[in-house]
């Protein structure tokens, strides 16, 4: 009820269902992110890191908790659905938040396609005469009828999902330390992985980091579900923070252990990097556990990808910045169900735009998060600090300016090619915001 009240407080009635505890939060938000994340793009990263896979995803951990630390104070300020668009727009002022959102969804309307891509790349070896489309369509419509049907179903969904992925990556690192130590790679687990002199700097490690940090992505998700949290803002914060120290150490641990086994390794493709190197700890039978598990594990993202997604724009949509037709939520089920729709769509289109072209999606979803994060920690600073008068110097203005930096540099060091999707992103958003505000003359979303 408390949880209830804080809603009410900003002006909005409970539509959504109250089912979810922390545990649920944190198995979404392991879930989005996904424990297995690097099989689909270590060899991305390690192109780019020229070998310090671990050290990049170490970086892409600072900069994310960080954000994360945001992300958990908003979530008590502000325990609504809607993420960072509600967080910068209550933070800073309407404008930047709408903004804040416009760029995330470009982060989360694109992320399930290129999910669905990563999965049919690594199922095409096995079923070469599936054809591309019938496994899109099949994703897709699986991952909204769950998404459809409630949010308690999604959450079991998940929790089963977790638990496959988990028993695949142990199998990983007990057969791939038994391999190192057995003499394949580097021999055994090294330094090198973390720092080469030869080929280390900044700059590198950024640009690298810029994708890795896809793999970090979905803990900020959690926060679109606090209207269905029972424990309300607080419930929200905490699984936020410890899904993502969780699943990093995993990302740190199985890419240090493919590091070492990959040296000395010329890869076939970058796609299919952390397979070969599956297959030299485990032989076929593990480089296909690996491949397949990974497809799952990329349809389980997808799912929690699509019930972020729909949150926000149930958001945008409940506040008058997007058409009033996506916050409709089903009498029975309790989901914004017509948002939840229209994303499965986008996400056909996408994906079969995109299916040759996997690593310039995964930049361009970057750019989109990363941007929305910025504009978070200038929102923790002005709530916190200026209007709310903390003292709280480490919580509030160190870790948000520490956040803001790091995440700055990586932005910085990215693919020109995903910056110039994402400005060109921006300036439609620009245009879209001076229709509503100058053409339409809609009225602010909220008072701040």
């Amino acid at each position: 009820m408390s949880a209830v009240a804080a809603l009410e407080d900003f002006g909005y009635r409970q539509e959504l269902k109250r089912t979810l505890s922390v545990w649920d939060l944190i198995v979404y938000g392991m879930v989005f992110m996904v424990p297995i994340a690097p099989f689909g793009v270590f060899g991305f990263v390690w192109k780019d890191a020229h070998g310090l896979v671990p050290l990049a995803y170490f970086v892409g951990l600072i900069g994310m908790f960080f954000t994360a630390m945001s992300y958990a104070s908003m979530s008590r300020a502000f325990p609504m659905a809607g993420s960072v668009y509600s967080f910068v727009g209550r933070g800073l002022n309407e404008t930047a938040g709408f903004f804040a959102g416009w760029l995330i969804l470009l982060d989360y309307i694109f992320v399930p396609a290129l999910l669905y891509v990563f999965s049919i790349v690594g199922l095409r070896p096995l079923f070469p005469s599936v054809p591309d489309l019938l496994w899109l369509v099949g994703f897709v419509g699986f991952t909204a009828l769950v998404n459809f049907l409630g949010v308690r179903l999604t959450a079991r969904v998940n929790l089963c999902m977790l638990v496959v992925e988990i028993a695949a990556l142990a199998v990983f690192i007990v057969m791939g330390l038994a391999a190192l130590y057995g003499g394949a790679g580097a021999g055994s687990l090294t330094l090198a992985p973390f720092y080469n002199p030869a080929v280390f700097s900044m700059a590198t490690v950024a640009g690298a980091t810029s994708i890795a940090v896809l793999s970090f992505l979905g803990f900020d998700g959690i926060s679109t579900l606090a209207e269905e949290s029972r424990g309300g803002g607080d419930a929200v914060a905490r699984a936020t923070v410890w899904s993502l120290v969780a699943v990093a150490s995993l990302f740190i641990l199985q890419t240090w252990i493919a590091a070492d086994l990959a040296q000395g390794m010329h890869f076939a493709s970058a796609e299919t990097a952390f397979y070969e190197v599956a297959e030299r700890a485990g032989g076929a039978h593990l480089r296909t556990v690996a491949v397949s598990v990974n497809a799952f594990a990329n349809i389980a993202n997808a799912l929690a990808a699509q019930a972020a997604v729909s949150r926000v724009l149930y958001a945008m949509a409940r506040d008058a910045r997007l058409p009033s037709v996506l916050a409709r939520v089903h009498p029975r089920f309790r989901t914004p169900y017509v948002s939840t729709l229209l994303v499965a769509a986008i996400a056909i289109v996408i994906g079969l735009l995109f299916a040759s072209h996997a690593d310039e999606l995964t930049q361009i979803v970057n750019f989109g998060a990363l941007s929305g994060f910025l504009l978070l920690h200038l929102a923790v600073i002005r709530h916190h600090m200026i209007q709310g008068n903390s003292r709280d110097w480490l919580r509030h203005l160190a870790m948000p300016l520490a956040g803001f930096a790091v995440i700055g540099y990586v932005l910085y060091e990215m693919d020109n090619t995903a910056k110039k999707v994402g400005i060109a992103w921006a300036a439609i958003g620009l245009v879209y915001f001076a229709v509503l505000s100058l053409v339409l003359k809609r009225r602010p979303a909220f008072e701040l």
